[in-house]
């Protein structure tokens, strides 16, 4: 998220640390900051004038005028005043408050519709930008901007997709967006990006859909849309360099029922138990955390994680890992022992993820 310095409006950025699910997943999720598409192919003299601009801190008319070309009756003057702010807005973070006061939110979001694939990208990417200061996300979210997203996340272009997904992924860090996000079809098109999406859309989604399943009513969308497939894939994948995001996402969907009996059905404990015996030390923690949520009301599950030869894994990194891992570890390790003890050790709930 953006440190925002009142006094000049500008919006620095910082790790993506407030999604807190445990103190070091922060690393597990690389932001969605400004755009990583393409620059300008050309060296135009609109290039040279929005490059001079970058530099110089008197962008005011230049924006005023892009602001203005955004409604044109000309395509090619609408893609080169989105592009134009686009830049603007990844370059110089200040320009992004200027930008949306200047009343380019509006016109934006009107491009993110338009049928001309080249043009909505172009606007999905300025966007992204703009929602990267605070400042902007309730603007952006209240003039409209969720839906058309939303059909960029699934008509759009490979790279249109991806900026969407982070787009969205800025505006849910208002809390009160998730809902709205959430109740738009958002979490299907998401989801189905985590699956067959390049590995740049991977990450864009799964880390959209961490903060988006922080609220119940989203897991039970994400688990509906059939989210355990592909996480349970990504997991057991230790080439994907996905396991850390896959499994945080796992780790927050599995306090819901509807989550574990997915998990169960997709093969999701035998990849938790290998993740447990060879994973990374986080890898680990995290597999025994996923574990413990889904043993700690069932004996069914107990029984199945022991059965996979969970319990070897287990007291070796009750020995040799942190400290949160090693509680985590003995606890799930005593579940396991007394598996038709029903809820036995019901103190496992309170072991923190």
């Amino acid at each position: 998220m953006e440190a925002e310095i009142h006094t000049n409006y500008s919006c620095m950025e910082k790790k993506f640390s407030d999604l807190s699910l445990s103190d070091d997943n922060s690393t597990a999720f690389s932001d969605c900051n400004s755009d990583r598409s393409g620059e300008f192919s050309s060296a135009s003299s609109n290039n040279r004038r929005l490059l001079l601009s970058c530099a110089s801190d008197n962008s005011d008319d230049l924006i005023d005028q892009l602001v203005s070309d955004l409604d044109s009756s000309s395509i090619d003057v609408q893609k080169q005043a989105a592009m134009e702010i686009r830049l603007l807005a990844k370059n110089k973070p200040e320009n992004r408050i200027k930008i949306a006061q200047a009343g380019a939110v509006k016109p934006l979001i009107s491009l993110i519709s338009s049928s001309d694939s080249q043009l909505q990208e172009y606007g999905v990417t300025a966007i992204l930008n703009l929602s990267l200061c605070d400042e902007n996300k309730e603007l952006i979210a209240s003039s409209g901007a969720i839906k058309p997203l939303v059909k960029a996340l699934k008509i759009g272009t490979s790279t249109a997709k991806e900026n969407a997904a982070c787009a969205l992924l800025r505006l849910s860090q208002v809390e009160e967006n998730k809902l709205a996000i959430g109740r738009s079809g958002a979490i299907p098109l998401l989801v189905k990006l985590l699956e067959t999406g390049g590995f740049r859309a991977k990450k864009d989604a799964s880390t959209a859909l961490y903060s988006l399943c922080s609220i119940k009513e989203n897991k039970i969308r994400a688990v509906h849309a059939g989210i355990m497939k592909p996480l349970v894939e990504l997991m057991a994948d230790l080439e994907s360099n996905m396991v850390d995001k896959s499994a945080y996402v796992t780790s927050i969907l599995v306090s819901v029922s509807e989550a574990k009996a997915a998990l169960v059905e997709e093969g999701g404990i035998p990849v938790l138990v290998e993740t447990v015996e060879v994973g990374t030390q986080r890898q680990k923690e995290i597999a025994v955390s996923v574990l413990l949520q889904i043993c700690e009301e069932s004996v069914a599950y107990r029984t199945m994680v022991a059965r996979e030869g969970a319990i070897p894994p287990l007291i070796a990194l009750s020995q040799s890992g942190t400290s949160r891992a090693k509680q985590k570890a003995e606890t799930l390790i005593e579940l396991l022992r007394q598996p038709r003890s029903g809820n036995a050790a019901a103190r496992s709930s309170h072991v923190s993820v």
